[in-house]
């Protein structure tokens, strides 16, 4: 079998408009201060590799006035609610300045567990049972889908990302606890099938891979903590699988990115099942760039720092906005 793709080729020269580089950090979602440090490193990496760069925080100054003519490109770094929802995204198709990740539509569908869950399924892709609610069902209803679904399952909000509001549960006397939480931080949930395994995650940028990764924490699951306080977590990038099994979650990393649409930088989501199955959970379409998250450790199995990272998402982003076509002079 044909050994995954990892790499792309060398990148071209850039105009000098081009280097100059606006960072959205910060924001008002629950993942605020994730995308504050992302933000930080993505600014740190660029101005390393001789870029311009200047950091915007959307909480603290409107995007709607802001003037965005002095940068040739816009490297979004927000998380959660007007971030990766297509708000922002929205915004700057208006404007005709190129961004990096994915467009304003396929944002909306990825960060809607929901929504890409229903395109997974409609490409046949494996994902576990799952049923959408709100916070005004009637209890009788929720426990009702419990049922159907079965212990254990999982909780979780429709539109978070970290891991926020999620609950693993086991018995039908924890089901308002952990609806209590999913709710708390929005009106939407999903009550889904819990897959016993393994936790797996695929980076990739484009259609290009990087090297799938096992999570491995003492947690229930890889949660807020495991993934950014707890320093027992592992990230291992060469486990000892077969090869097919790393050609089939590379194959379903990037039927989910088509199913969605996404484009730039994205991470899949997955569970292995005891029979070494991949069920895809969700993708990330504005994955975290910290010192230490998921996708930054991948690309530098493969030679990437996170320079050349960053550019390499600045690069997707210029190749994804249309060109002005140019001005005929007239007779």
């Amino acid at each position: 079998m044909a050994e995954p793709h990892y790499h792309l080729d060398r990148l071209p020269a850039r105009s000098q408009a081009s280097r100059r580089v606006l960072v959205l950090a910060g924001g008002v979602s629950s993942e605020r201060e994730i995308s504050l440090q992302s933000g930080q490193n993505v600014s740190e990496a660029l101005t390393a590799a001789g870029h311009h760069v200047e950091i915007l925080d959307p909480a603290d100054r409107s995007l709607e006035a802001y003037d965005f003519s002095s940068f040739g490109v816009v490297f979004i770094a927000l998380h959660g609610e007007f971030g990766e929802d297509g708000q922002v995204q929205a915004l700057l198709e208006s404007r005709g300045i190129p961004y990096t990740g994915s467009d304003s539509v396929a944002s909306r569908i990825g960060l809607s567990k929901s929504a890409s869950k229903e395109r997974f399924l409609l490409a046949g892709i494996p994902t576990p049972e799952y049923a959408l609610i709100h916070k005004s069902d009637r209890t009788e209803r929720l426990h009702g889908i419990a049922r159907e679904i079965g212990y254990p399952l999982v909780v979780k909000p429709n539109a978070q990302g970290s891991s926020l509001g999620v609950s693993i549960i086991h018995h039908p006397s924890e089901l308002p606890l952990a609806l209590a939480r999913c709710f708390e931080l929005e009106d939407f949930g999903l009550i889904e099938q819990y897959i016993p395994g393994e936790e797996w995650t695929v980076g990739l940028i484009d259609r290009t891979l990087f090297p799938p990764m096992r999570i491995e924490t003492a947690n229930q699951f890889f949660d807020y903590a495991a993934k950014y306080t707890d320093v027992q977590t592992r990230h291992n990038l060469n486990p000892d699988v077969s090869a097919e099994f790393l050609e089939r979650i590379g194959d379903l990393a990037q039927q989910a990115v088509a199913a969605v649409g996404t484009r730039g930088l994205v991470r899949v989501d997955f569970r292995v099942d005891a029979q070494g199955r991949p069920w895809v959970l969700e993708i990330n379409t504005i994955p975290g760039l910290t010192s230490h998250s998921l996708v930054p450790l991948a690309a530098a199995e493969i030679g990437w720092n996170m320079a050349e990272l960053c550019d390499r998402a600045i690069e997707s982003a210029l190749a994804a906005t249309p060109q002005p076509a140019p001005q005929r002079l007239s007779a």
